[in-house]
């Protein structure tokens, strides 16, 4: 027996998320990899499944969580054998297949990809998903950086959603590599906390957020977007000539209410960033690129811990903007 937050929806009880006790051969039978769950986090698509606030879970009975660490139990998958460290993130685990916020996963093993060595499993599920849709964020700003001859320290680079996971952890690693950081956020209050990470300034979120003009003063050299919406749009039209807008979230909608301008005037690229079916060299590329280049203080300082009936409550704080940085779940505390 092993334990796990389960969803369940029925005409009686309504949407319900629960903590319970599953027994191993319940597990997803078109799984091929059975692995012991050590860590996992809480995102905002988590929120989401956890609450029913969005129609994110695609079948019941379902367990919720899409990303995980742990170390493989069993496996009919030529890649992995029994002890073999893994993490998982996006394929639609948690959402269409069993996920993470258990002690116990059944997956295919192409979705897996191995811990990197000097990264410990808790460490990784505080990077976590978040963590690693910033790090392709930043990979896809770097490409573009590269064929532009675009140096650290040229210029500003915003991070919108600064607060949350994929903007604290995308702070860090720009900071890293020596990019002049801004920030921006909902929460001024919380603007040392961004600073101690590397933003080199703090804005408030209404700077972007209504509408604005198609073209706006150039300000960016590239911008890693959480939030969607006029923030993207707003984003794009304050770009440099010749920069780059990394988008990968939609906190504020799924809309996109700009122009062409930023684009055939500047020569912006925007970057749509999918971390759910990213392909197996790039997602090697980013937890390896992770597992060196992340600052292990500054991972601390966003980072706090959970366990997995704690995940239940906390569901509703994350979608109501109440956390900072990262919810790493102890799914055996």
């Amino acid at each position: 027996m092993f334990k796990a937050l389960l969803i369940n929806k029925t005409d009686d009880a309504g949407y319900r998320c629960a903590l319970t006790e599953l027994d191993e051969a319940q597990l997803p039978a078109n799984g091929d990899v059975t692995v012991r769950v050590d860590w996992s986090t809480l995102n905002y698509k988590d929120g989401l499944a956890i609450t029913g606030k969005s129609p994110v879970v695609r079948s019941f009975p379902l367990v919720p969580g899409i990303d995980f660490a742990g170390t493989v139990t069993a496996s009919e998958h030529p890649r992995w054998k029994a002890g073999d460290r893994v993490i998982l993130n996006g394929f639609g685990v948690g959402e269409s297949h069993w996920g993470g916020l258990a002690q116990m996963a059944r997956v295919k093993g192409d979705w897996l990809v191995a811990l990197p060595d000097g990264l410990d499993a808790r460490d990784a599920m505080a990077i976590g998903t978040a963590g690693y849709t910033a790090m392709l964020c930043v990979m896809a700003l770097q490409r573009h950086w590269a064929e532009a001859g675009v140096k650290p320290g040229s210029g500003e680079v915003l991070v919108t959603g600064a607060n949350g996971g994929v903007g604290s952890i995308a702070i860090a690693l720009l900071a890293g590599l020596g990019h002049t950081v801004v920030a921006s956020t909902g929460r001024l209050g919380e603007a040392d906390f961004l600073k101690a990470l590397g933003a080199a300034e703090v804005i408030d979120r209404s700077t972007l957020s209504a509408a604005g003009k198609p073209l706006q003063k150039e300000r960016w050299i590239g911008v890693v977007d959480s939030v969607g919406s006029h923030t993207l749009a707003n984003a794009c039209a304050s770009t440099r000539y010749g920069g780059a807008v990394a988008a990968c979230g939609l906190a504020q909608g799924m809309d996109l209410p700009a122009s062409v301008a930023p684009f055939i005037l500047r020569g912006v690229t925007l970057y749509g960033i999918d971390s759910v079916m990213a392909p197996l060299a790039r997602r090697e590329a980013a937890w390896a690129q992770l597992a060196t280049g992340l600052d292990r203080g500054k991972l601390a300082a966003i980072t706090h811990e959970i366990g997995l009936a704690d995940a239940i409550g906390a569901a509703s704080e994350i979608l109501a903007g109440q956390v900072r940085g990262r919810l790493v779940v102890n799914v055996n505390a």
